[in-house]
């Protein structure tokens, strides 16, 4: 390059400066403005400069270092300083390798300067911006700051020029710019020796959350670098790691306390930038702080969870290490790795099978909000896609739903209820996902057997909302609904039906209290009072409930609009449209708009929700007919919804039968009723029975209204009562009773023929008369009570009951199926139950042909069957004979002027059937005693034949009456509770009073011989306590004072059924003393003074006397007994 000549000037140091033509001294004589101009034509020359030019090399050698004086290195002016930095920066770049400074000192203040211009980089408006462009690019292109290496405080530049880069990047730069500036940063990491704390935390800082979000250009740069240098820098990343975790020094970084946020940065940068450093997480895993341990196990989580990540197949000992957190004392950590499940299921299904074991250990956690948490895990998994949660923890949480705390029962329920509707009812992934959740409606229903009023008022809202969702088209609703039906196992329709009942009776409840304010004499005290209980039961929260009653009832007293709306919405008219918005005007009206949280509403809504007839109207009932028609057709989509036709149509007789109760003035229409004539025809026994009974519940005004169904109806009627099968000719009988006007001539027509051609030589064709025989003289007594006596007497007893025509099998089985008995065993069966009927139809005992019945039936027992002795009839023919003597005894024990006649001797003889030999005998009779119990239909004595059940050598059995008893004595001490006047009935309600029934049946046991037996003893005592465990679980009212207090005055009574016979009585007393001692034993409290005096029933014991002494010796029994 060639220069004129130019005037050189002399330095300060005496060395001659020279400067490129045409520029003058440049000194700071001259104005800023001057010395900005001959700058740039400085820079001018050192930029065209190459670093092969060796004598303009040498010549410019001196400006070079006048360029880094003072003067230009503090120079106030930005203009000057970025111009003079440019120069500098071609100097090193022309200059390179060897810098023409000499001096560190003056090396560090050059570094500084420029570093300091390099911030000029953040306004890229600037007019000057290229040239700050300028001074990176070709800073980075010559690595200058690579000559910093030799000098001992270079860290002090590099972390300068880190932080000034990090903090000028943004968001109006190019990429070029961010190429440059990570260029020049990744060299000097990877050329020097290592990375100081300091300088790795001016990277680090920008990954922080604060900093990452504040400044995010920031972050991606530091994010490239560290990608660029991770070989370089993962030692040091590593050593600072160790300083914080493994020696716990803080002191070394500002950053400490973020290490946890660093790492899960680092990881997602590049999970190479932490191998030496998970090590170091197993160690703080295992960390006896439990705080820190959770502090891990959130990082980890993130780690674990993120969506690309490999950790746990690629670091298995880590994974193995957090897995076992699951299982950490510490709650918050169980509860933090619970959470973190969720993401992991749905971004690693694959790692399903290590996290389903740990699962289910949390699902049984002790800790309520752990539980909760399995639940919403697999749930959340699960509505993301189904795929992801496998059969197991499907299973977790459906044992959830019968967890003791009600917020983990009711997310499991809501959970299932939502995996319901999203893949069964919209089928959102197919058939086979469909499939997979297919008993979620089971068991959702299945709940409703809970006692807990919550459990229940949840079902039912999951019912309207998810299983067959009220906001859908009655069509939809009601194929919705048809199907649902069809596809329930047996004991979910049983909970669908008593669902329906529930909400019917709740309907009656408050038709009650409106139709109460409808009298204006009866005060509101009175209505609060008759009704209050009803209502309690069926709404949340007992002690909240019961204020709410009352303002309720204030409030429907004051407001007659109200009652209007309340009214209309439990008409039997009241469509679906209609119950909707009844709801939300009773809710607007009752909204308070300054009061956001109303309990009083919430209340008012559960009610409401609950009688609401949501689903079925006449339109609805209407859309179920022809949905059955289109299967009795052949054209419905059975087969693709999953069931049969068959199975279809008898689900949806079954399905209309039901709401035949609930719903009857649905029904009242031509089409509806011409559809179950369709079905009387058909060949399926059940179909046809269950049509009659629809017509039997809803058909009251078919005489009237629709004269052609009538006159169709009333001979299938005739021909099912004479020909059909028994259930068809119970049902249809009843049917004619309940629906026609000249039921006695339609009866008539029926008997007559029946009783006429009734032939014992033909059993298989008695069944079904004497089955309509027995319903018509129950329901029509006055008309045929005298003309069956002579049939009773003539026929069911002499020629049917008291003849064995035909021989049965002796194959030994005490039990046989329903098709294997036979024919003439059916009509005794048959006959038994038809003499019980005629004895209900009269209910009196006048002609004493009830204790000619109870003779009969009492012999039956005692015969074990064969009442004729002839040892013609087999083993599991008596069985059946037996159940039903037992059961017939115990029919007529519901009515109390046929209790009255029972003897003690007939009584003991019917509670020994739950001792029978037969398994199926002791099942279905204690089903049947149970039933009529809970109804209050039996006599309190017969609780005491629960307490023989402790003999029966089948553990479910005894299982089975132990649950009885509870329930028994459940519903007898809330029917007290509920009703005031039965303080008057105690005698035959309060459980305790069993208590001397039991001893009394107890003594009079056929395997109870001889009192001094200790095996026998033995036997009574466990007979006793089986009683006496259930009624001691609580001393109510000082109930233990008052059993034992009744065991004492036994003992001064006699055995009213054998007075005056020694044996007898010591019986009596040796099963006293041995309820006293288990009394004893097993309360401290017994002690105490009885609250009354009790009374014991005459009918089993004489009234007391002073004087009389028990005969068994106390103390020998609890000897005996006891040790």
């Amino acid at each position: 390059m060639d220069f004129p000549a130019a005037q050189p000037k002399p330095a300060a140091d005496g060395k001659i400066i020279y400067y490129p033509p045409g520029v003058k001294e440049i000194t700071d004589k001259i104005t800023n403005d001057e010395v900005v101009k001959r700058l740039k034509m400085v820079v001018k020359t050192f930029m065209d400069m190459d670093q092969d030019s060796e004598d303009e090399k040498q010549q410019y050698l001196p400006l070079a270092l006048h360029l880094a004086s003072e003067f230009f290195l503090r120079n106030p002016n930005k203009d000057v300083r970025l111009l003079v930095a440019c120069c500098l920066a071609d100097i090193f770049r022309i200059y390179a390798p060897e810098a023409p400074y000499t001096s560190h000192d003056k090396l560090k203040d050059i570094f500084l300067f420029i570093t300091r211009q390099l911030k000029g980089l953040e306004d890229t408006k600037s007019p000057q911006f290229n040239r700050y462009f300028y001074l990176l690019e070709n800073l980075a292109w010559v690595k200058s700051y690579n000559i910093c290496f030799e000098l001992e405080d270079c860290n002090e530049i590099f972390i300068q020029l880190f932080r000034t880069l990090f903090s000028v990047i943004n968001n109006s730069h190019n990429q070029k710019v961010q190429m440059h500036m990570l260029d020049l940063m990744s060299s000097i990491i990877m050329e020097g020796d290592g990375v100081t704390q300091e300088l790795l935390d001016s990277i680090l800082i920008n990954l922080i959350p604060a900093h990452k979000n504040l400044i995010n250009k920031a972050f991606d740069l530091a994010k490239d670098l560290l990608k660029r240098t991770v070989q370089t820098i993962e030692p040091c990343i590593a050593n600072f790691f160790n300083q914080v975790l493994v020696l716990g020094k803080s002191s070394v970084s500002d950053l400490s306390e973020h290490v946890f946020d660093l790492i899960q940065e680092l990881f997602a940068i590049d999970p190479h930038l932490l191998l030496s450093v998970m090590p170091q997480l197993e160690f703080k895993l295992k960390s006896n702080d439990g705080e820190e341990r959770l502090a891990v196990v959130r990082l980890l989580a993130k780690l674990f969870g993120s969506k690309d990540s490999d950790l746990a197949t690629q670091n298995r000992p880590l994974w193995q290490c957090f897995l076992g957190r699951f299982n950490d004392i510490h709650v918050p950590v169980r509860l933090e790795s619970v959470k973190f499940a969720s993401h992991c299921l749905m971004n690693h299904p694959d790692l399903a099978k290590d996290l389903t074991e740990y699962l289910k250990v949390r699902s049984h956690d002790p800790e309520e909000a752990i539980r909760h948490d399995v639940i919403v895990t697999i749930i959340t998994a699960g509505k993301r896609d189904l795929s992801l949660v496998n059969d197991q923890l499907l299973g977790f949480v459906r044992e959830r739903t019968l967890d003791k705390r009600w917020r983990v029962r009711k997310e499991a329920m809501m959970g299932l209820a939502q995996l319901y509707k999203k893949y069964c009812l919209h089928a959102e992934a197919g058939k086979d996902a469909a499939e997979k959740v297919s008993w979620i409606k089971d068991k959702l229903l299945h709940i409703y057997y809970q006692n807990s009023i919550d459990d229940k008022l949840l079902v039912e809202k999951i019912f309207a909302q998810y299983l067959v969702p009220h906001n859908l088209e009655t069509e939809e609703r009601m194929k919705c609904l048809y199907y649902l039906y069809a596809s329930l196992d047996p004991n979910a329709v049983k909970a669908l039906n008593e669902m329906w009942k529930c909400q019917n009776m709740l309907r009656s409840h408050v038709r009650e209290l409106l139709d109460l304010h409808k009298q204006p004499t009866v005060r509101s005290k009175f209505i609060l009072y008759s009704t209050v209980f009803n209502y309690i039961e069926n709404l949340p929260d007992p002690g909240k409930a019961q204020d709410f009653v009352k303002k309720f009832n204030q409030v429907l007293g004051d407001d007659e609009k109200l009652r209007s709306q309340l009214e209309l919405l439990i008409s039997p008219t009241c469509s679906c449209k209609q119950a909707d918005v009844c709801v939300r005007e009773i809710a607007r009206k009752l909204a308070n708009p300054k009061q956001p949280t109303n309990p009083f509403l919430e209340m008012v809504k559960f009610l409401l929700e609950r009688i609401a007839p949501v689903h079925i109207d006449s339109e609805a009932i209407s859309a179920l007919v022809k949905l059955m028609n289109k299967s009795i057709e052949g054209t419905a989509d059975d087969e693709e919804e999953g069931v049969s036709p068959d199975t279809a149509i008898r689900a949806g007789l079954e399905l209309l039968k039901v709401l035949s109760f609930t719903h009857p003035t649905s029904f009242h229409s031509a089409e509806t009723y011409e559809s179950l004539l369709q079905c009387l025809r058909m060949e399926d026994d059940k179909v046809a029975e269950a049509a009659i009974q629809i017509f039997r519940n809803t058909g009251h005004k078919i005489e009237t209204d629709l004269p052609q169904i009538r006159s169709t109806l009333i001979p299938i009627l005739h021909q099912k009562a004479k020909r059909g099968t028994p259930h068809q000719a119970k049902q249809a009988v009843h049917c004619i009773h309940a629906i026609f006007s000249n039921k006695e001539v339609q009866l008539a027509q029926i008997f007559e023929p029946l009783s006429r051609s009734l032939n014992a030589d033909v059993p298989e064709q008695l069944i079904t008369p004497l089955v309509s025989l027995g319903h018509i003289s129950m329901l029509a007594p006055d008309q045929f009570a005298s003309p069956m006596k002579s049939v009773v007497a003539n026929f069911i007893v002499k020629d049917l009951l008291m003849n064995d025509r035909s021989t049965g099998e002796k194959n030994g089985k005490l039990w046989s199926p329903d098709e294997e008995v036979s024919p003439e065993v059916l009509a005794k069966v048959q006959a038994i139950k038809l003499l019980v009927r005629w004895l209900l139809g009269m209910k009196n005992n006048q002609s004493k042909s009830a204790n000619s019945t109870l003779r009969l039936l009492s012999a039956m027992l005692v015969s074990e069957g064969d009442l004729t002795e002839q040892k013609r009839i087999s083993k599991s023919d008596m069985s059946r004979l037996r159940l039903a003597a037992g059961s017939a005894i115990m029919k007529l024990a519901q009515e109390p002027c046929y209790h009255e006649i029972i003897t003690p001797e007939q009584f003991q003889l019917c509670a020994l059937v739950i001792n029978d030999e037969c398994y199926q005998v002791r099942q279905i009779f204690a089903q049947k005693l149970h039933k009529a119990l809970v109804k209050l239909l039996l006599p309190l004595e017969y609780m005491a034949i629960f307490a023989l059940c402790a003999k029966d050598p089948v553990k479910e059995r005894r299982a089975h009456a132990r649950q009885c008893l509870l329930k028994n004595i459940s519903i007898r001490r809330e029917y007290i509770k509920q009703n005031p006047m039965a303080n008057e009935k105690l005698l035959s309600l309060l459980p305790e009073y069993v208590v001397p029934y039991m001893i009394h049946l107890l003594a009079h046991d056929p395997d109870f011989t001889k009192p001094q037996d200790v095996d026998q003893l033995r036997d009574v005592k466990e007979c006793l306590w089986f009683m006496l465990e259930v009624l001691m679980t609580k001393n109510e009212n000082n109930s233990h004072a008052f059993m034992k207090k009744m065991a004492e005055n036994i003992k001064l009574t006699r055995d009213a059924q054998s007075p005056d016979e020694p044996k007898a009585n010591e019986k009596l007393y040796t099963v006293c003393d041995v309820a006293l001692c288990v009394i004893n034993s097993k309360s401290a409290l017994c002690n105490a003074d009885s609250p009354k005096d009790p009374v014991l029933p005459t009918k089993f014991f004489t009234q007391p006397e002073k004087f009389i002494s028990t005969v068994s010796n106390n103390a020998n029994i609890t000897s005996e007994m006891y040790f």
